[in-house]
């Protein structure tokens, strides 16, 4: 019986990325679900910065607005490696707006921590594309996981349309490869 359980393969992923870097298979037992199979296949990157005195409120934080920016960082980085940018979709006419974004703050970044932004590519987009995000300080303490959901839409009619398939391709590639 395969059932995926969202909060146990969370879970698992998390633990087995943190502790191996990322996630290819994760088999474990649920004595109430007779076993649970999950397969994860991801492409990840990481991008670093250093959080600016512009960036703080009065405490030395990193102001909690100023993370959509670096998941923005992240994602953008993220697509350019896999060989995908911004500019040249919506040079063909896509725009990507965000359309969900989760949060959860465990610890604050603080004013001069060089964070590291790692974001996760998951699968292959259809009309929607997933990132999963997890930044971390110098001293490698996980300070925010997060995800966003984007829509591929046409800039003509602005209603969504499925992601190019030369985009899905070139992640197709990647996520193999990983």
């Amino acid at each position: 019986m395969f059932i995926k359980n969202i909060l146990q393969v969370d879970f698992y992923e998390n633990l087995c990325r943190k502790y191996f870097g990322q996630t290819k298979l994760i088999l474990f037992y649920n004595p109430f679900l007779y076993g649970l199979l999950q397969y994860t296949t991801m492409f990840s990157n990481s991008s670093h910065l250093r959080i600016r005195y512009s960036e703080t409120d009065q405490m030395g934080y990193c102001y909690y607005g100023n993370y959509a920016q670096f998941f923005e960082i992240g994602r953008v980085e993220t697509l350019r490696e896999i060989g995908v940018s911004y500019k040249s979709l919506e040079e063909r006419g896509i725009m990507l707006p965000v359309v969900d974004l989760n949060v959860k703050y465990l610890r604050p970044a603080l004013y001069d921590d060089l964070i590291e932004i790692k974001t996760f590519l998951k699968k292959v987009p259809g009309a929607r594309i997933e990132f999963d995000y997890e930044i971390y300080n110098e001293k490698k303490e996980l300070l925010t996981t997060a995800s966003t959901t984007l829509v591929f839409i046409s800039s003509e009619t602005m209603k969504p349309i499925q992601a190019p398939e030369d985009v899905k391709r070139e992640i197709e590639r990647h996520l193999a490869a990983n």
